[in-house]
């Protein structure tokens, strides 16, 4: 059976764009529609998590390049709150930061530098829905290539959403009760 789930995805903006991600392999890709090439590689011998796309949220153990140009990768350990499943993308190309974090169950935030470039969906299966922001307000800018294609990267490696704190809390309550 073949790991590699490849997904294309029309983007009102940017076009056909190709997301291919291996689980069991560690690699995501993401190219296509006018957007620099990113890959995201799990490193060797790395303890596989079966809930992450990518198989882990360990950044010593991951490496991010964006044109074939390494940028540094920081995906938050994940527990109580919606903001501890932040992804951060630091481009010392760009001069950027980028942060996917979950607003919602299902929906992700894409920010860069502070302002919104769009709301992004994926369950995890390396399928991406993206609703962009035209940087019409203050809060908000329009997206770049660039810009999409990390936000396509970290929404495939990473899936999107995350349950609200109160619900985290109680599921780790209810776990320790016997």
């Amino acid at each position: 059976m073949d790991s590699v789930v490849h997904t294309p995805v029309a983007d009102r903006l940017f076009g056909q764009v190709e997301i291919e991600l291996d689980h069991e392999g560690g690699t995501l890709r993401v190219s296509g529609g006018g957007l620099p090439a990113v890959e995201i590689r799990r490193g060797p011998g790395t303890e596989v998590a079966t809930h992450v796309p990518i198989g882990t949220r360990d950044p010593e153990r991951l490496t991010l390049l964006v044109d074939g140009v390494q940028e540094t990768l920081r995906p938050a350990k994940g527990f109580l709150s919606r903001r501890s499943y932040r992804v951060e993308v630091v481009s010392a190309t760009r001069d950027r930061r980028y942060v996917l974090v979950p607003n919602s169950t299902e929906t992700s935030r894409l920010l860069r530098d502070k302002r919104r470039l769009g709301v992004l969906t994926s369950t995890g299966d390396g399928k991406v829905a993206v609703e962009w922001e035209n940087g019409e307000r203050r809060s908000t800018a329009a997206p770049e290539p660039y810009d999409a294609a990390v936000g396509y990267a970290l929404a495939a490696a990473y899936g999107t959403g995350a349950q609200p704190m109160w619900h985290e809390a109680l599921d780790a309550v209810t776990e320790l009760w016997p």
